[in-house]
């Protein structure tokens, strides 16, 4: 005796498209890092897909960022839908076969086929989804992408975490005299990044720290070049075939070139690998939760590294060049090392005033990188 199976009746098919697995689990990675976790409005944890044209857009926003792209496809039915993110990216990195087709009908449920796997997932009406921003465009500036990474790399590690002064918590992005300048503060450390662009713009702006590291992880052409379009209170780069839209932060950056000490009491030129290992060393003994400075002394051709904790002591020491007055002063061991391990240079020049006066990090023959420490005081 056999028995008979009945199938569910599949309702009036909404959407309907065909596309490469790779393109489209290429585009879902990266638009799904602008998805909310966790949010009041369940279709901000989904990705946002509209058909149209033969093409595919895809979108992801937390209403703070927003990360979209197109991408080609074979639409045979126009429409659009929001599908959890993070499901509908597990599925599609699995799928057995290159050539992915997707569905939905009437009831919001998806259809994803691709050789002989098949899925059916529940899928959110895209009235329920916020538009992203959309802004009038007062400025432009394009930079190559392998300058930009550099800059933000080299400065985004000093950029506040404190959420009590939300101006720090983002970048500021100057353009003056065809150049480009990113500063970033935390109260402790300042890293400033300068480099020449061709552009006659004069504008700055403050851009979050999660905008730029997601503009980070999109640079993987150094040779492309990415669009900055900046609005009143939005901004948008443009990465390959991304678009990432953030809000921009509002309120006033501090005068980054009146904390910069001007007088030059001690200098020292020394080896950037010596320097950094030493310091690597000292750090050993030190932790988040043993905030003791690592101690340095500037004497005669020879920088003396201490550090001492509950948990030891010890010292090491570098030759080298140091011109000026003698001079002694404590460090965190990691706001050190930051400025240290992106300098990028062989030889690196120290600039002291004095033990409590900041410290500045720069490179021996150039102004492009200034890093600026504050010391803690030696007990």
């Amino acid at each position: 005796m056999k028995l008979k199976i009945r199938r569910g009746i599949r309702k009036e098919i909404k959407m309907k498209f065909s596309c490469l697995r790779s393109d489209l689990s290429t585009a879902v990675n990266n638009v799904q890092r602008a998805v909310a976790v966790k949010a009041s409005i369940p279709a901000l944890e989904g990705i946002l897909i509209k058909a149209y044209n033969g093409n595919l857009i895809l979108s992801g926003y937390d209403l703070e960022i927003g990360i979209t792209t197109d991408m080609e496809a074979t639409v045979d039915i126009e429409g659009e839908i929001v599908v959890s993110a993070k499901l509908f990216g597990d599925i599609i990195r699995k799928l057995p076969q290159e050539i992915v087709t997707i569905e939905t009908d009437d009831r919001m449920v998806t259809y994803i086929t691709s050789g002989n796997a098949a899925y059916q997932i529940v899928g959110i009406s895209t009235a329920e989804y916020p538009d992203l921003p959309k802004f009038e465009e007062t400025d432009k500036i394009i930079i190559n992408g392998g300058i930009l990474r550099d800059m933000i790399r080299q400065t985004i590690y000093a950029v506040s975490d404190n959420t009590s002064k939300p101006i720090y918590t983002g970048s500021l992005f100057e353009i003056k005299n065809k150049i480009l300048t990113i500063v970033s503060i935390d109260g402790y450390r300042m890293a400033i990044r300068k480099e020449n662009i061709d552009s006659d713009s004069s504008n700055e702006f403050v851009i979050p720290k999660k905008t730029q590291s997601e503009v980070l992880k999109l640079i993987v052409n150094e040779d492309e070049d990415v669009e900055i379009i900046i609005g009143q209170r939005h901004t948008m780069f443009k990465v390959g075939k991304f678009y990432v839209i953030s809000r921009l932060i509002e309120g006033t950056f501090i005068d980054y070139n009146s904390t910069i000490p001007k007088g030059t009491d001690t200098e020292v030129i020394v080896n950037t690998r010596e320097i950094t290992q030493a310091v690597e060393r000292m750090g050993l003994l030190a932790s988040e939760k043993i905030p003791s400075p690592v101690k340095c002394t500037f004497s005669g051709d020879e920088i003396t590294l201490t550090c001492k904790t509950t948990m030891g002591k010890a010292n090491d020491s570098i030759s080298t060049t140091i011109a000026g007055k003698d001079v002694e002063i404590g460090f965190n061991n990691r706001y050190f090392l930051d400025a240290l391990k992106n300098c990028e240079t062989d030889e690196i020049k120290l600039i002291l005033n004095g033990g409590l006066s900041p410290m500045i990090v720069k490179p021996v023959k150039s102004d492009d990188f200034l890093y600026l420490v504050v010391p803690m005081r030696i007990s």
